[in-house]
């Protein structure tokens, strides 16, 4: 019995800490070594839950939710390989910084290397890909209590201060596990002054690097003579960190390449270069916009194009600004890199640049701003010729069609990269989410449903076949949930046929192309979704249109064909190489 009441009391404290640090949604697989945790999450009445029956699911729909809020959510998991599903969300927290509580239930130190059934070593599974970890003792009555919770208030701080990412409390429950149904579980009795101040046991002051306004001044001296300075916006946690880099753009006069993650490539300012994708496919233009310097703030950038563009050309100053201290320089081309709040550096550098008159009218910045809105009225027009209902023009129609208010879920692959390259710059400007932290395609339908959640928005998720099918039973998450699923069914791995080994038939197809052979309809009727499968331009509208308006979860299914989406997107340059003029 005692054992019993220590597991409860410790499992009631850590919810109950967790809630007062504001971290009140938990993401909840079934499992029995758990059961102390589910029981405490079933009484706080503050706490709030999503409960799936699979690990690597919920571990994402965690991660998914913290894109969306910014803040951390609980992953509760029992013990053995149901810890090891958790990883892949794990890595790509981890890789882009964004946090997590990792809640792993264990069996206790006497059963670890005994061969007990469903014992694995699990304090250091995630090794390096968490920012904190602590491997709890098994609960006792004996233990003061307050060393659970100022575990507690660590974990959280250190999974939301800079760099953010997930944390990993490893939890050892013995048996019993919880008291019986008409057992005295007796209450939580946390410290006296705890208990009444209905606040966290400890409190962190969070801080931030602060701006050193001689490093700033010292790099505006590099910049000041700058004609010919590029500004590049990655992806990007909030739109008002995107506003801030546009706004500096405009008050250095250089043209802004945004990024689809930068929170300010969809709905942002019509003097952005926001085709810069495209333009940079066209050999000619790329050669003639050689950049002097580039400011880029955030993580990396999508596209390939404008990094072997750096590459070629390497700037000096390159410069990095982001809110951790890793290295981001995979050309090893970086001349200054800034660890700094995006939105203060920002206000810094444009007020050090204040007097300098605004460039948007001159030739560099014109020019690109000029070949940007060409290529945009250049694929209006290729596009409706086109005909049909192919990948570039379903990416298109969802960036402008999409309602102010929602949010946009992409998958890794093809979808991103057709967003990025031919979204509209006159649609809503909804945040953006995407796993390109690691860019794998396992795990983002869970990612949409928890962005869902956090966000308290419709979102649309648009995602490829294999990803879809890398996800499939976590479309059982969606149910109640305005998810609007277009997933873009080219039979197979499409973006490989973008790649050199495309051109080896003799192997290609069955080890890259992996064609699958499978529609949606049926696996939409089977989690409760509404399918539809249009053909057409206008059939695609009206799907889209009518799934977007509902309150529950919606399914569209476009069939492509890998070959023919080649062609396509091939077309779609040529077409906007012509239409430049050699601009």
């Amino acid at each position: 019995m005692e054992t019993a009441r220590a597991n409860r009391l410790w499992a009631d404290l850590i919810v109950e800490e967790l809630v007062r640090c504001g971290v009140d949604f938990f993401c909840v697989a079934p499992g029995s070594r758990s059961t102390p945790l589910v029981a405490a999450l079933a009484e706080n009445k503050r706490a709030r839950n999503l409960v799936h029956f699979d690990e690597r699911g919920t571990a994402f729909a965690a991660l998914g939710y913290a894109r969306a809020t910014g803040a951390p959510a609980a992953w509760i998991t029992t013990s053995g390989t149901a810890v090891a599903n958790g990883l892949p969300a794990v890595v790509e927290a981890v890789t882009d910084g964004v946090p997590m509580i990792l809640l792993t239930a264990d069996r206790p130190p006497e059963l670890r290397q005994t061969g007990a059934n469903q014992t694995i070593d699990q304090p250091d599974i995630f090794g390096d890909s968490v920012r904190w970890r602590f491997d709890l003792p098994a609960p006792s009555l004996d233990v003061d209590p307050a060393s659970v919770l100022t575990t507690i208030d660590q974990a959280v701080y250190r999974a939301g201060r800079s760099p953010k990412g997930p944390v990993h409390l490893n939890l050892m429950f013995r048996e019993p596990l919880i008291p019986g149904p008409k057992e005295d579980a007796a209450p939580a009795a946390g410290p006296e002054r705890w208990r009444e101040a209905r606040e966290p046991y400890t409190r962190y002051a969070r801080t931030k690097p602060t701006v050193d306004e001689a490093e700033v001044e010292a790099l505006w001296e590099r910049l000041r003579p700058v004609e010919r300075g590029l500004v590049v916006a990655g992806r990007l946690t909030t739109r008002g960190r995107g506003e801030a880099v546009e706004r500096l753009a405009g008050a250095l006069g250089w043209p802004l390449l945004p990024d689809v993650g930068s929170q300010v490539r969809l709905g942002g300012s019509r003097a952005n270069a926001a085709f810069y994708d495209v333009l940079l496919a066209d050999g000619a233009f790329a050669e003639a916009h050689a950049p002097e310097a580039v400011l880029h703030f955030g993580s990396r950038a999508l596209s390939k194009r404008l990094e072997g563009f750096i590459a070629r050309h390497r700037p000096d100053p390159y410069v990095v600004v982001r809110e951790h201290p890793f290295r981001l320089d995979p050309g090893h081309l970086v001349t200054h890199s800034v660890e700094s709040g995006i939105e203060d550096f920002c206000d810094a550098l444009g007020k050090a640049a204040t007097g300098r008159p605004p460039g948007t009218d001159a030739p560099w910045t014109a020019g690109w701003r000029t070949a940007s809105e060409r290529v945009a009225s250049v694929l209006d027009r290729a596009l409706a010729e086109e005909g049909g209902l192919h990948e570039p023009l379903v990416a298109r129609l969802v960036s402008r069609e999409i309602p102010e208010g929602h949010g946009l879920v992409v998958a890794s692959s093809m979808p991103i990269r057709d967003l990025d390259a031919f979204a509209a710059v006159d649609g809503a400007g909804v945040p953006v989410a995407a796993n390109r932290g690691a860019s794998g395609i396992d795990g983002t339908v869970a990612t949409a449903a928890g962005f869902a959640r956090g966000s308290g928005r419709p979102v649309t998720l648009l995602i490829g076949d294999l990803a879809l099918l890398h996800d499939l039973n976590s479309l059982a998450m969606l149910r109640g949930l305005p998810v609007t699923v277009v997933v873009l069914n080219n039979d197979g791995g499409g973006i490989f046929s973008f790649l050199p080994v495309s051109g080896h038939e003799s192997f290609f197809e069955p080890f890259f192309g992996t064609p699958q052979g499978v529609g949606f309809g049926h696996a939409a009727a089977m989690f409760g979704l509404s399918y539809e499968s249009p053909e057409t331009p206008e059939e695609f509208l009206s799907a889209y249109r009518t799934a977007r308006s509902e309150d529950g979860p919606s399914l569209i299914e476009i069939r492509t064909g890998r070959h023919e989406n080649v062609a396509v997107h091939r077309r779609l340059l040529e077409e906007v190489a012509a239409g430049m003029g050699g601009a």
